[in-house]
């Protein structure tokens, strides 16, 4: 098995725009010759759009973008620039009458870190797609990986910064890849080693308090815990699978979520992974694929957290080793 860089998976380009200031902004996954694709959603409050295009049972074969965005649900407006774009390039479901480009989209809730008043819009989308072709992937503080937070439990003074994280291999001709962008409720641990690398802070933000104990210590709370969070992903690989394979797949991703974050899926969360095919000629177990797809969505959720610096005064697990030494 070999690494090598996200963007070197076949029949995808990825692009990022974003407001620093704001502390918000988007990714744009583009399968321009169209994708098939699957989708698993496990946290109890997401923002989304066009999912149900997803389905084994919708009519439509394949999609041609997915947009990851901060702003919540304001920013899923972002997808109407990525439309636009793919439009303009004469992408899209043939209906006789137009090409209607099918763009799926997920939105984290970033505004209690910058300005709650800004998001993600039609123009950034657009702005996105014009970034996409790079040949040099960043992870941190980049497109939708800017507003991102973890160990939200107790609010903005002892959470820490999330981020962007990307991560992909190659067994032979399969490829297959991820990219996450971690914006967790909950605590961060490595899949490697189990220690914990970022999430909620003590009071004096010197070391980790236990999210999943603090849980405990409140078990009698009534609901009171705001809407303030998801982990989002994206599994790409240029193998051929069905919409019903690719579903498998999503959710076989899923775990590696479940290795890497805790807790997770609350109904405090948005979690979903999405899964996309672009190939036309590589063959590969299902279950291969989704035994990898947990594996690269582990790893991407841990360079999303390490990679990152602290803004707005939140720190970066990077600030914290550095309290250590």
């Amino acid at each position: 098995m070999k690494e090598i860089s996200i963007l070197e998976v076949d029949g995808i380009r990825i692009g990022h725009a974003h407001n620093v200031q704001a502390m918000t902004g988007c990714t744009v996954i583009l399968c321009e010759n169209g994708g098939v694709a699957g989708l698993e959603v496990r946290g109890g409050g997401p923002a989304s759009r066009e999912t149900e295009l997803l389905k084994p049972l919708a009519a439509a074969s394949r999609i041609h973008a997915v947009v990851l965005s901060g702003g919540s649900a304001f920013g899923l407006a972002a997808a109407d620039g990525v439309m636009r774009y793919l439009y303009q390039k004469k992408i899209g479901f043939d209906t006789g009458v137009a090409k209607v480009p099918l763009v799926c989209a997920s939105g984290i809730y970033d505004l209690q870190l910058g300005a709650s008043d800004v998001w993600p819009d039609a123009a950034m989308g657009y702005q996105a797609c014009q970034n996409a072709g790079g040949s040099e992937w960043l992870d941190g503080n980049v497109g939708v990986g800017v507003g991102a937070t973890v160990g939200k439990l107790f609010g903005l003074k002892r959470m820490m910064k999330g981020g962007l994280g990307g991560f992909a291999v190659q067994l032979g001709d399969f490829q297959l890849g991820a990219v996450v962008v971690v914006n967790a409720l909950g605590d961060i641990f490595d899949p490697i080693d189990g220690r914990q690398l970022a999430g909620l802070l003590d009071s004096d933000r010197t070391s980790f308090c236990s999210t999943e104990r603090e849980f405990y210590r409140r078990w009698t709370s009534p609901d009171g815990w705001a809407l303030q969070n998801t982990t989002l992903g994206v599994i790409v690989t240029n193998a051929v699978f069905t919409k019903t394979e690719m579903n498998k797949i999503a959710s076989m991703a899923s775990n590696g979520l479940a290795r890497t974050i805790r807790p997770l899926n609350t109904s405090m969360d948005g979690d979903a992974i999405y899964a996309i095919s672009t190939g036309n000629r590589v063959r590969a177990n299902v279950d291969v694929a989704g035994t990898l797809a947990a594996y690269a969505v582990s790893m991407s959720v841990k360079r999303a957290v390490l990679s990152v610096e602290g803004i707005g005064g939140v720190l970066a697990a990077r600030d914290l080793m550095n309290l250590d030494e």
